[in-house]
């Protein structure tokens, strides 16, 4: 399980009560943290939609070579009105102890409790893009995630989407005629931010 950790921009968090996030699938009253090898996909703006991708133990498909490069171990990417507030983000990660904690969605990194949390610790994160560098991942700047999001879900890589309901809308996509047409809206939103390739 190693470290359990919780991203916020708030840095004056003493008690964590347990609540229901309003991008549950469930009623059910938690705190959510997650586990340190999940942790990356949390390195932004609250709000930011942004998709992640990264090989996992299954061997790496042609499509996921394009994708993460030839040395490439994990992507990141944003939209580019996104750039900025990230660059000014001031993000904190908060530590608990993890014996009160059961898995909700181990293989995704997702932990809860339904206890209140007092955090162990609370470090600022420092600069994003800087921390993204540091871990040897590159952050891809896009106008649109919809053409990205759809090449990673059919990479099969390992892939965590969050806050897709935030980025810009899809585009309308050209037919063979050349007659646009848009394409159904995808606004599934962040209730569920990992899919496992």
């Amino acid at each position: 399980m190693g470290r359990l950790l919780h991203f916020s921009e708030d840095p004056d968090i003493t008690l964590f009560r347990p609540h229901v996030a309003t991008t549950a699938n469930d009623a059910e009253p938690v705190v959510w943290a997650i586990d340190e090898e999940h942790a990356p996909s949390y390195w932004f703006p609250r709000d930011c939609p942004r998709a992640c991708c990264w090989a996992g133990e299954k061997p790496v498909s042609k499509s996921g070579v394009v994708l993460l490069g030839p040395v490439g171990a994990r992507l990141h990417a944003i939209e580019e009105g996104w750039l900025e507030p990230m660059r000014v983000c001031r993000l904190y990660a908060y530590e608990f102890d993890a014996a009160p904690f059961e898995p909700r969605v181990a293989d995704a990194g997702y932990w809860v409790t339904r206890q209140e949390i007092v955090p162990v610790s609370m470090t600022p994160v420092g600069d994003l893009l800087v921390r993204h560098a540091e871990a040897g991942i590159e952050l891809r700047i896009v106008r649109n995630l919809w053409s990205l999001i759809d090449a990673i879900v059919a990479s099969g890589l390992e892939f965590s989407i969050i806050r897709k309901a935030n980025a810009q809308p899809r585009r309308a996509r050209l037919s063979t005629s050349c007659v646009g047409r848009a394409s159904p809206a995808e606004n599934g939103g962040p209730s569920q931010p990992y899919r496992s390739g």
